[in-house]
């Protein structure tokens, strides 16, 4: 390669179509992609291609910047695209290294053990990023690399497992596409993480068997200086539990306040969380806490007990009231069982009328391969390990126990009809996000019909 920079081309495959879940309806920005650019940007050339993005076309930007080397970040549904991705990257430039990372990289690194992908990052520091591809850079065989798997040693590892590294990303690598990037109704919105891990250790979660099984804070200043840095109006924040320490949350507001910061803020909040100090979540209010997603999951206490909750249902009700009087935002998102019958979805449907959330988002249980609760269902499933597009939030994976499959795409049907048409309030819509949002979301619960409908008669 000579004196020239090494080119890097870091890729996020198109969307893949979730029905019913929030994340149909936002474009949040590949983070990942930009904690590699950031730690990477002052050694190579480098380059981030938003396939998600309208209009964006991988074989042309190929053959215009020639990238010596392709990166593709993945999620638990992405892995057919990441593999379809590599293989054109090839086709275009036979000698391109290709690498792959991201979510499903780190739970199932061996769903990229592929002819057309050269070395899969399973966790990712800054110290393997540099490693990597200083030896890519060299025209270098890699050593043996904690972390990184290589096609090379047969994608064997040194047999050190760690988890990713906190890194702040480089938001100005996707200045292009940062117009395009939303959460529900705030647009544009960035995403940042201000903890990893969470000390809930609900039982169906995954999040935190990859960051771990307690809260890892980071420095406040740290945080606040990325919020200060960040031109858009709205940051969606995804720890897993935002408002879980109250002393960090008054710290926070503290310096908002004294560098007069202004922004809307959207996270994540446990129920336990919303009922341990209302008071402060009150002030975070007051310095532009917009909406809390809360994962109620069920009306079911039995339910909640196996979940390994750290709360109640009769908690639920509490903390949708203290959201309510504190003029937050309730974005709920609840599990349907397979195990309910026909009853059981009428309690839901109550459950539901009574919390009042502004927004209501639902999935039926997913047991995904690293879970427990994987085992507990591995003999009820409908789907293989490997069909990967199938094990979305969206589709039914565990075959009903109290009704056949139609009528339990039946029920979901009708939640989905009930939740548009009667609980998701149009006034407020109209209110918080206007007329094209409103548009937009129902555009796509109306497409949402078909394909469940289609489901349901399949079944």
């Amino acid at each position: 390669m000579g004196k020239e920079k090494m080119k890097i081309l870091l890729v996020r495959p198109p969307r893949i179509k979730q029905a019913v879940t929030l994340g149909e309806f936002m474009y949040a920005e590949p983070i990942g992609l930009e904690i590699v650019y950031g730690v990477l940007k002052d050694l190579y050339e480098i380059r981030i291609l938003d396939l998600m993005i309208a209009g964006e076309d991988f074989e042309k930007t190929c053959e215009t910047f020639s990238p010596d080397v392709v990166g593709i970040t993945s999620l638990c549904i992405d892995v057919n695209k990441v593999k379809e991705i590599a293989r054109r990257a090839k086709m275009v430039k036979r000698e391109v290294i290709t690498v792959a990372g991201g979510t499903q990289a780190y739970l199932r690194p061996q769903s990229f053990f592929d002819e057309h992908i050269d070395h899969v990052f399973q966790y990712t520091t800054r110290k393997n990023l540099e490693a990597l591809y200083s030896c890519l850079a060299k025209g270098e065989a890699p050593p043996l690399i904690d972390g990184v798997l290589s096609k090379v040693y047969n994608y064997q590892s040194t047999g050190v497992f760690g988890r990713n590294e906190y890194i702040v990303p480089d938001r100005t690598s996707t200045t292009q596409y940062r117009k395009h990037y939303s959460y529900l109704g705030f647009k544009p919105c960035a995403i940042m993480q201000t903890s990893l891990g969470c000390s809930k250790n609900c039982d169906f979660c995954l999040r935190w068997r990859i960051e771990g099984a307690k809260e890892q804070d980071i420095d406040l200043e740290c945080i606040i200086k990325q919020i200060q840095d960040i031109d858009e109006p709205s940051i969606m924040i995804f720890d897993n539990d935002f408002l879980n320490n109250k002393e960090r949350l008054e710290r926070f507001c503290d310096l908002l306040e004294a560098r007069k910061v202004q922004k809307n803020f959207i996270c994540y909040a446990s129920v336990k969380s919303i009922c341990s100090h209302p008071d402060t979540i009150k002030r975070v209010a007051q310095n532009g806490l917009k909406a809390v997603l809360v994962g109620y999951e069920t009306f079911n206490q039995e339910e909640m007990v196996k979940y390994k909750k750290k709360s109640t249902v009769a908690d639920s009700y509490k903390a949708a009231q203290i959201l309510n009087e504190i003029g937050v935002d309730c974005w709920a998102s609840f599990m349907l069982h397979p195990d309910w019958d026909r009853n059981d979805f009428k309690s839901f449907r109550r459950y539901i009328k009574k919390l009042k959330p502004e927004i209501s988002t639902f999935s039926p249980l997913t047991p995904f391969r690293n879970l427990p609760l994987y085992e507990s269902y591995k003999d009820r499933l409908l789907f293989e390990e490997s069909d990967y597009e199938s094990w979305s939030f969206g589709k039914v994976s565990v075959k009903p126990s109290k009704m056949t499959l139609r009528q339990y795409y039946g029920e979901v049907l009708k939640v989905i009809l009930f939740i548009n048409l009667r609980m998701n309030s149009v006034p407020y819509m109209m209110k918080r996000f206007g007329v094209s949002t409103l548009l937009r979301i129902g555009i796509g619960s109306i497409k949402v019909l078909p394909t469940y409908i289609k489901l349901m008669m399949k079944s």
